[in-house]
């Protein structure tokens, strides 16, 4: 079996440089959270994409397609898996607390003001904009992420995304359903097309 027929999101990175230390991990994650309105998602890809090269576009899309199909929370599951890939069990718990720590100590402050002060118009108006934000971000990460597939022209993969997207948010199937048919049916495909191309 060739080499390159490994999932990207198990093999490891090739880095030029030394892998990141807890400190950095942390760190890192600490800055996404902060800077995560509307979700962290954007800013960990590009975090761990863009800025630091940590991972390839392919391998980020791989490794949260793995966190997907993991019980709890999407970007949760991320860190543990991204930081124990560098680190083991230590990375995994500075990634995680990098994630949770800065925003839990905010939300608690932000949660007694709000009971305080909730009723009022201005903020009312002021959460409706950065929900607006929010939708915009995560837009514009699906795009980024969706920019592999276009590159490589996946037509196959584009299309079980889009069956997915149309049978959970257009025909409200349910989502556990779903997944389970689509997750055989995607391996199964990925795994005929790339049986073709070692015949070819």
């Amino acid at each position: 079996m060739p080499p390159d027929s490994s999932p990207a999101a198990i093999a490891a990175p090739d880095l030029s440089q030394s892998p990141p230390s807890l400190i950095e991990l942390f760190v890192a994650f600490a800055k996404m959270s902060l800077a995560g309105f509307g979700g962290v998602l954007v800013w960990a890809r590009r975090a761990i994409v863009d800025q630091h090269k940590w991972m390839t576009a392919d391998e980020f899309n791989e490794t949260f397609a793995l966190c997907h199909f993991l019980p709890g929370p999407n970007i949760v599951n991320l860190t543990f898996v991204f930081g124990s890939r560098f680190r083991g069990l230590a990375g995994a718990v500075a990634a995680f607390s990098g994630l949770v720590g800065p925003p839990a100590l905010i939300m608690v402050v932000m949660g007694v003001l709000y009971h305080r002060y909730g009723e009022i118009d201005a903020l009312r108006r002021i959460l409706s904009g950065v929900a607006c934000a929010a939708i915009g971000l995560m837009l514009a990460v699906v795009f980024r992420m969706m920019t592999p597939l276009l590159k490589r022209r996946d037509v196959i993969g584009l299309l079980v995304m889009v069956a997915v997207f149309i049978a959970i948010g257009v025909l409200r199937l349910p989502l556990a359903a779903v997944l389970l048919a689509a997750i055989p049916i995607s391996i199964a495909i990925t795994y005929a097309m790339r049986k073709n191309k070692e015949a070819a």
